[in-house]
C-alpha cells in the first residue's frame, strides 16, 4: 500500500466548489529538499484566483493549494546540511501551491532555498501566514526607485493580509500611509498599526482630505474605485497593482494618466528568485525591526474547515487567516 496523508484536493481549475478533503501521496524529499509536516497554513487570494483558473499555472490534477506555511521538518534529502528533523522552518516562497502540492495537507516538500528560520519573537501563527504578504508588500513599495524619501503611500483593501503588511512596512520605510478601509473598526486597528490616516473608500470626500497628493498607490481592491485612486496621485504619482478584488475597472479612461504622466505596474512575487527572496525577507525583517511590527492574525480554522476560512477570506478579514493543520487551534 502506498503511504498517504490528509490533503484538501482540487480537481480542476472551476473554482473552489472543486476542493474535497482527500487523500495524496507522501512526499519524498529529493536532493536539496526536505519534508514539512505543516502546523499551521494560510490562506491567499492568489489560491482563489488559481482554483479559478484565473492564474498563470499548470499544476498536475489533483492539485494541493497552500502557499504558506509553518511545520516540522520529517525528512531531509540527499546533500542537505545545516537543516536537522524536528526543526520548526517556515516556507518563504516557491512553487509549492502554485505549480507543486501546496500546504493544504498533512505535509509539503519544499526546496532548503526556499526555507526560512521564524523570526525572532514572532509566535508560530504570526509566521506562519507572513511570507507572502510582507514580500507582496516589499516588492510594491520598492519597485518604484525615484519614489521620493517621507512620500505618501495609500494602500487600498488596508485591512486584508497584503494590506496590513504594506501599512506596516511602509510606516517601517519612513512614508506618510493612508489607509482606505470600509469598516470603523478596522480602521482604528490600522492606525495602532502605523496607518497615519484612514478613510472609507465610500466617502466620496476622502481625496480632499488628505495632507498632501499621494506619491505611491498600492492597489490591492482594483474595480471601480481605481478611477479615485488615480485621482488622489501627484504628478509623476505611481501605482503598484496587487491585486483585483472588486474586479474589472469599468471604462478606465486611459486620458487619466497622460497629464501627470502616471505609472503603473504590475507586482507579481513569483518574478523573484530565490535569492531575491530570501534577500527581501531579510530587508522586510529590518524594516519591521525598526517600529516592532509584527503579522496580524485574523482567524484560525481547523484543517477540516478549510472551505469557511475560504468564506471568512472573502468576507474580508482584519490580517491573515490561518488553517491549523497538525494543531488543534482553529478558532472562528
Amino acid at each position: 500500500m502506498i503511504p498517504s496523508m490528509k490533503s484538501w484536493l482540487l480537481d480542476s481549475l472551476t473554482g473552489l466548489d472543486a476542493l474535497h478533503l482527500g487523500e495524496a501521496p507522501e512526499p519524498i524529499a529529493a536532493a536539496g529538499e526536505v519534508v514539512l509536516s505543516i502546523q499551521y497554513a494560510a490562506l491567499n487570494p492568489a489560491d482563489r484566483y488559481l482554483a479559478e483558473g484565473q492564474y498563470p499555472a499548470r499544476p498536475v490534477f489533483p492539485h494541493i493549494l497552500g502557499r504558506d506555511g509553518l511545520g516540522i521538518v520529517s525528512a531531509v534529502g540527499r546533500g542537505v546540511s545545516g537543516i536537522a528533523v524536528g526543526e520548526k522552518l517556515l516556507l518563504l516562497r516557491g512553487a509549492a501551491g502554485v505549480n507543486k502540492p501546496g500546504t493544504f495537507a498533512e505535509r509539503v516538500v519544499v526546496p532548503v532555498e526556499s526555507l526560512v528560520r521564524i523570526p525572532h519573537g514572532w509566535s508560530d501563527r504570526q509566521a506562519a501566514g507572513a511570507p507572502l504578504t510582507y514580500l507582496t508588500a516589499f516588492q510594491a513599495l520598492t519597485m518604484w526607485p525615484d519614489m521620493p524619501a517621507g512620500g505618501v503611500v495609500l494602500v487600498t483593501g488596508a485591512s486584508g493580509g497584503v494590506g496590513v503588511a504594506t501599512v506596516q512596512l511602509a510606516k517601517a520605510m519612513g512614508y506618510f500611509v493612508v489607509g482606505l478601509s470600509r469598516d470603523a473598526g478596522k480602521q482604528a486597528t490600522l492606525r495602532q498599526l502605523g496607518a497615519d490616516l484612514t478613510f472609507s473608500p465610500s466617502d466620496t470626500g476622502w481625496k480632499k482630505s488628505l495632507p498632501r497628493k499621494v506619491d505611491l498607490a498600492i492597489d490591492n481592491i482594483a474595480g471601480p474605485g481605481l478611477t479615485d485612486v488615480i485621482d488622489s496621485l501627484a504628478d509623476h504619482g505611481r501605482v503598484s497593482c496587487v491585486g483585483r478584488l472588486a474586479g474589472p475597472v469599468p471604462q478606465f479612461n486611459t486620458a487619466s494618466l497622460f497629464f501627470r504622466r502616471i505609472r503603473m505596474g504590475g507586482v507579481a512575487v513569483g518574478a523573484y528568485t530565490p535569492a531575491e527572496s530570501q534577500a527581501a525577507w531579510q530587508a522586510v525583517l529590518e524594516h519591521l525591526s525598526r517600529t516592532g511590527s509584527a503579522p496580524q492574525v485574523d482567524s484560525i480554522f481547523e484543517f477540516e474547515d478549510l472551505k469557511a476560512a475560504f468564506a471568512r477570506l472573502a468576507a474580508g478579514p482584519m490580517g491573515k487567516v490561518l488553517l491549523a493543520v497538525g494543531v488543534k487551534d482553529g478558532k472562528k
